[in-house]
């Protein structure tokens, strides 16, 4: 196979590209389905809000055990009894729509319960690809790897609200099966070598993720640049409120507009892929998170379909930039034996910055409107890059992405 596909020249590779495309796909169908559903039935912005809320808590509450459960016990493990966690709770989700009992409380609950799943998934599937390819080899993978998550999110939407708009038990269970199908996956990959801790566990052990992002400044500066700027100008979570109130869609309609960010972050991965960044990678970071408050707040203010689509198709490419780059600060500058502790962390800011940035917009409009907490935010994210860039001045003088600079 040519340097291109390098990664899948490896047989555990191919599976867990297939296990981590397959619970992305599976996750999009089962969040677009819910949130249409739930916003469908009660109308209530701030239940949008909830849904963010309970999936992140587990992980901020789990964020002690899930990275030093990935080091310790098994990144293959932990990734597989997630994912079967997941497949639990979307069956639990199928049951409540079988018998009519799509109760709000009950949703949340399996959530919180879906919510601590990927607490675990997070760091496990983030460590694990580099213990199944040679380290020549790894770039390669971890393109393609992010390539799965970008591919679902195109896709996963738009197959979500065309399965709920033709019968939501189909989606729900759709979701199930996909996730079964990854579990075997990844449990059918040879238990890899993985680099381990011999001493016995510590407060210093437990803390090394942190520890170790703390001392590294523009790690700690990329990461929470994009935690703040996400958290503040995430608009995903009142998409049901765009479609339905606003731009008068359907549930298909939803899943275009979910998939749609997807499409821009596809993009933006060919892109650098074929023109990579090689210098002031450190300027095109801050510009990029600006550029993606704008068009937020662009996208807040259409009231037409198609340029709303395309806003959000810009707000996937820019914000794919600061995806890319933390990514490879993170697991090309991280030593294996705390890597599964270092992407617990970044887990947290991930889930900050995506799931408590939903309970952000969805309390907010409950209170200000959509309109205004859409584009108040994206304003706000452009203040956050534009402060960053003079706080995190390395970050904004770095050149280079492969090596750390002085």
């Amino acid at each position: 196979m040519s340097g291109r596909f390098a990664a899948f020249r490896h047989s555990s590779y191919r599976r867990y590209f297939g296990a981590r495309f397959l619970t992305a796909f599976a996750a999009q169908i089962l969040s677009v389905s819910i949130a249409w559903q739930m916003y469908d039935e009660t109308g209530r912005a701030d239940l949008l809000g909830w849904i963010g809320l309970v999936q992140f808590l587990p992980a901020l509450l789990l964020v002690f055990i899930t990275g030093l459960a990935a080091d310790r016990l098994g990144r293959r493990l932990v990734m597989g009894l997630a994912i079967l966690v997941e497949m639990l709770c979307a069956g639990g989700i199928l049951y409540m729509a079988f018998n009519a009992v799509f109760h709000p409380i009950w949703v949340l609950a399996v959530l919180g319960l879906f919510g601590c799943a990927r607490a675990f998934f997070a760091p496990a599937s983030s460590s694990l690809a580099v213990n199944l390819v040679p380290p020549e080899d790894f770039s390669n993978a971890a393109g393609f790897s992010a390539l799965t998550w970008q591919t679902a999110s195109i896709i996963g939407p738009v197959a979500g609200g065309l399965l709920y708009g033709w019968n939501a038990k189909i989606a729900y269970c759709t979701s199930t099966v996909l996730f079964l199908v990854a579990a075997v996956l990844i449990f059918s990959i040879p238990k890899p070598e993985q680099a381990r801790q011999s001493r016995v566990t510590t407060l210093s052990t437990v803390m090394g993720g942190f520890a170790y992002v703390w001392k590294q400044k523009v790690v700690l500066g990329a990461i929470s640049l994009d935690l703040f700027a996400v958290l503040l100008g995430g608009a995903i979570a009142l998409l049901p409120i765009y479609a339905r109130d606003i731009l008068h869609l359907d549930a298909g309609g939803l899943g275009l507009l979910r998939g749609a960010p997807g499409i821009g972050a596809l993009i933006m991965i060919g892109l650098i892929t074929a023109f990579p960044i090689r210098k002031h990678a450190g300027l095109i970071l801050f510009v990029s998170v600006g550029m993606f408050g704008l068009t937020t707040a662009v996208f807040g203010l259409s009231t037409i379909a198609w340029l709303s689509i395309f806003m959000l198709i810009l707000i996937g490419a820019f914000d794919m930039v600061s995806v890319y780059i933390r990514e490879i600060l993170l697991q090309l500058w991280t030593p294996d034996e705390v890597r599964g502790r270092v992407n617990a962390v970044n887990s947290i800011f991930l889930g900050a910055s995506n799931e408590l940035g939903e309970a952000r917009a969805g309390f907010m409009a409950a209170f200000f409107g959509p309109v205004f907490t859409v584009v108040a935010g994206g304003l706000a994210s452009v203040g956050v890059a534009a402060l960053w860039s003079v706080m995190f001045s390395k970050i904004r003088r770095t050149q280079h992405l492969d090596r750390p600079e002085d």
